[in-house]
């Protein structure tokens, strides 16, 4: 009898912790409803926090006279859409955009966003919005204007396969000369494609790893009357050390390997290492998406320049207000806040690292995720003109992995573009 009852005051703990978690997990979403009908259009791209940020969004759809629809597409074709949909002076048609922080550079300067310090000091309580960490509000913060509200973190750092390090007898790499020696013996391996890669697939990609490179090697894009700095000879440092580690670790296979195909390159085997963003790392702790879940482990960026700061930037994701919208700015702040609550963030803390500094809980890649934050590179200098030398590092940079230019042609040809640029937008005389 007394085992009996045991079990059944078992059960029904289970019961109220299961229907506990199940409410957590359905929050609704605590918005009064507007009187006529609103529909409210989110744009954004697709990882896994950004996806469950979605969903706590929709989850405002089920209120009277509220219809919310998110549109998902990559990095690159959101920040165009939204490009085309403000170059011809209308009404937006998006109510609420995902940007990173060089979006609420390139946007933010030219008034294509709502400034959000009035609704933040509003439900500065209610929200509990001072739990935000003071880095994510700053990196959505020009001349004092906020411009984003912070969703999460993000930085690049080190995934590797713990089993053939074992197997080879290698220490993980602390900066890019050590990630070359490692290369030299993972190629050893005949089960993977490429030992390693980080993502120089397209010109973006080579100015996000070049910016980390440059600054380890103690310049910037910029010098303060904003003529070009990414050309000296540190720069050229950089651009050469990255060179180097394609030469030794990629090849022209994998240049072509972007993060997301990088990511599935692990999970399956075909490489070894990647330095890669941590919010592209859930997959790697399922065994239903990864046949190496057990033996993934993370680090932290490596160096570019041996003992300087670490490869990996200071990155976040926000969510804004175009300016251009129609709809009430009130309920489209309400609706992010409802998204990006202390027990939305609780829950996406299970998918990516959460920007509120009250949730301690976190994926296994959280620790080399923070290290790398505290020590890496830090954020994008808000300034228009770094947006133009962007661009043009873009359109260079590519030919030195191809080897069709020299690091310092490639980046002479880039200072050429960006003084063009530059002159013609008024940044320089």
């Amino acid at each position: 009898m007394i085992k009996n009852v045991k079990i059944l005051i078992l059960l029904l703990v289970s019961m109220i912790l299961f229907a506990v978690s199940g409410i957590a997990g359905t929050k609704a979403c605590n918005i009064d409803a507007p009187n006529s009908s609103v529909e409210v259009n989110v744009i954004g791209w697709s990882f896994e926090i950004m996806d469950f940020y979605a969903d706590q969004m929709k989850k405002c759809g089920e209120v009277k006279n509220i219809d919310v629809n998110v549109q998902l597409q990559d990095f690159q074709a959101t920040k165009e859409a939204f490009r085309l949909a403000n170059a011809g002076g209308g009404d937006s048609p998006f109510d609420i955009m995902h940007v990173a922080n060089t979006g609420i550079t390139e946007f933010g300067t030219i008034g294509w966003f709502l400034p959000l310090n009035d609704l933040i000091d509003k439900y500065r309580d209610e929200y509990n919005l001072d739990d935000i960490s003071d880095t994510g509000w700053e990196g959505a913060t020009i001349d004092g204007k906020i411009y984003g509200i912070p969703a999460t973190a993000n930085t690049l750092h080190l995934a590797y396969r713990s089993d053939l390090f074992k197997k080879y007898g290698l220490k993980v790499p602390k900066n890019y000369d050590e990630v070359m020696e490692v290369c030299k013996v993972l190629k050893k391996e005949p089960t993977i494609d490429v030992p390693f890669t980080l993502d120089l697939s397209a010109g973006w990609a080579w100015e996000i790893e070049f910016l980390a490179f440059i600054r380890s090697y103690g310049s910037d894009y910029l010098n303060a009357d904003k003529t070009p700095a990414f050309n000296n000879s540190n720069g050229v440092a950089a651009a050469t050390k990255m060179k180097e580690v394609v030469d030794a670790c990629m090849g022209p296979q994998g240049l072509a390997i972007g993060y997301e195909a990088a990511e599935v390159a692990i999970n399956t085997g075909a490489q070894a290492m990647v330095h890669i963003w941590a919010s592209n790392t859930v997959s790697m702790f399922d065994p239903k998406q990864s046949d190496f879940a057990d033996v993934i482990k993370f680090a932290p960026a490596a160096a570019p320049k041996p003992g300087s700061k670490l490869g990996g930037s200071a990155w976040h994701d926000f969510y804004t207000i175009p300016a251009r919208t129609t709809k009430d700015h009130d309920l489209l702040f309400r609706i992010l806040m409802e998204s990006l609550d202390h027990d939305s963030q609780f829950g996406a803390a299970d998918m990516g690292i959460v920007t509120r500094t009250s949730i301690k809980k976190g994926l296994p890649n959280l620790p080399a995720a923070k290290e790398t934050i505290a020590n890496g590179i830090g954020i994008y200098e808000p300034n228009q003109a770094v947006q133009l030398a962007q661009a043009a590092l873009g359109n260079w940079m590519p030919f030195i992995g191809t080897g069709e230019m020299t690091p310092k042609e490639a980046l002479d040809a880039a200072a050429k573009e960006y003084i063009k640029e530059a002159k013609a937008q008024g940044f320089l005389k």
